[in-house]
């Protein structure tokens, strides 16, 4: 077999079909990047701090990566349904995993409802006081937050939500969302200004072709029911991939800052960061080459690699993906974005690789990452040996979630939503 070029551009490498598969795992890797993190938050600090470390991290990240979406497709607009489109697009709230149901009254008015809520299945085993805090202490500041990166006079309060009475009740919980125009703007939390600072905040992404004949190139229409992500053209569903892709890294430099606040040393905080890092890792190569129905040869696991949400955007992260007869080989720049921002990727040394091992067992068991160093930047070589690894027990832990076997359904054409 003679070397394939460089992989590196990742999702603009894909045709349409496959970009529209693509993106709503790539939402729901990003809402399981929880169920990878806070099972090792409550067993370093127990469920209070863990609670905290949740509020503070998407508080920090979502008005962010919401604003990025926001500027990226158009929805330039300040009300209600203006919110809801950012929602579709939201890592917190990937579509069918999280299933809301949208209703507009008028520019200022609306609600929604949860007809399936898959975070809360994955926490009701665990008790009231979980679901509490995941749907109390955890949800309203939280909304609030996504809510003014649309407008800071929103707000989102709840009509009902769980823990649910009776048991079975459904839908799992109601909102309305109001904006007041007297009503005092709500600020950006303290450390949303933080990483809007970083890199990842502005890092510039693959431009939309307005004229790409293939489907809408922006979410300036109607807000529509069950979005349907096939109907973007694919330099649009290119662009929403890296945008969903970044908000990872945004999410995780959230959860550091937060993380750093409550662990008794440096190490801690990077040792916890680091199985978050390990357990989405591989739950998410698992998951990517099922839905692009890849084998476990040199090719698919560089395709993995090429399409993994740690390593994109290529813009951010710089990764750049090689294979060579039946070896396949990263190379992760010392001077990229990521690394300047102090993220996910600085984990990664030569004697620490355990999220890129993840990601490769995922694919096959059998490949072995091994690491150096050339001219300061990172080179993961992946072989392959004699005997099958097992999974890594933070890719286990987070497999506790229903999103790790959770599959899509096709639900149709998107339709407008009507105000009532």
């Amino acid at each position: 077999m003679t070397d394939s070029p460089t992989l590196g551009l990742g999702y603009p490498d894909l045709e349409q079909a496959q970009l529209a598969a693509l993106v709503p795992e790539l939402l729901l890797s990003g809402q399981l990047i929880d169920r990878s993190g806070m099972a090792h938050l409550i067993s370093a600090f127990g469920r209070e701090t863990m609670t905290r470390v949740a509020i503070e991290e998407w508080m920090a990240a979502s008005p962010v990566y919401t604003h990025r979406m926001r500027a990226a497709l158009g929805i330039d607009g300040d009300g209600v349904e203006d919110m809801f489109k950012c929602l579709q697009l939201d890592i917190g709230a990937p579509p069918q995993f999280m299933d809301f149901r949208y209703e507009v009254t008028d520019r200022n008015h609306g609600a929604f409802v949860l007809d399936h809520c898959g975070a809360l299945m994955d926490v009701e085993p665990l008790g009231d006081e979980y679901v509490t805090a995941m749907c109390h202490d955890i949800e309203d500041p939280t909304f609030d937050a996504t809510a003014i990166a649309t407008n800071r006079r929103a707000r989102i309060r709840p009509i009902h939500r769980p823990p649910r009475t009776p048991a079975d009740r459904t839908p799992h919980c109601a909102w309305t969302v109001t904006i007041e125009p007297d009503r005092p703007e709500l600020p950006l939390p303290p450390d949303a200004e933080h990483v809007f600072t970083t890199r990842a905040a502005t890092v510039e992404l693959s431009a939309i072709d307005p004229d790409d004949p293939g489907g809408m190139t922006d979410y300036r229409g109607p807000l529509v029911h069950d979005l349907q992500f096939r109907e973007f053209s694919a330099s649009a569903l290119a662009r929403i991939a890296e945008e969903v892709a970044l908000a990872h890294h945004l999410l995780s430099l959230g959860f550091l800052l937060s993380v750093r606040r409550y662990a008794e040393s440096e190490e801690q905080a990077r040792d916890i960061f680091g199985k978050q890092l390990t357990g989405i890792a591989g739950l998410t190569a698992g998951r990517l080459r099922a839905v692009l129905g890849l084998s476990d040869d040199a090719e698919s696991l560089a395709r993995v690699l090429s399409l993994h949400p740690i390593l994109g955007p290529v813009q951010y992260t710089g990764a750049r993906v090689h294979v060579s007869g039946d070896d396949v080989e990263l190379r992760l720049p010392a001077d990229s974005a990521a690394m300047i921002d102090g993220g996910w990727l600085t984990l990664l040394t030569p004697d620490h690789l355990e999220p890129v091992q993840a990601m490769a067992t995922a694919v096959d068991p059998y490949r072995v990452a091994t690491g150096r160093m050339d001219d300061g930047d990172l080179v993961v070589t992946f072989v392959r040996g004699a005997e099958a690894l097992p999974e890594s027990g933070e890719v286990a832990i987070t497999r506790f979630s229903s999103g790790s076997d959770f599959t899509f359904t096709d639900r149709g054409p998107s339709l407008p939503i009507t105000p009532v």
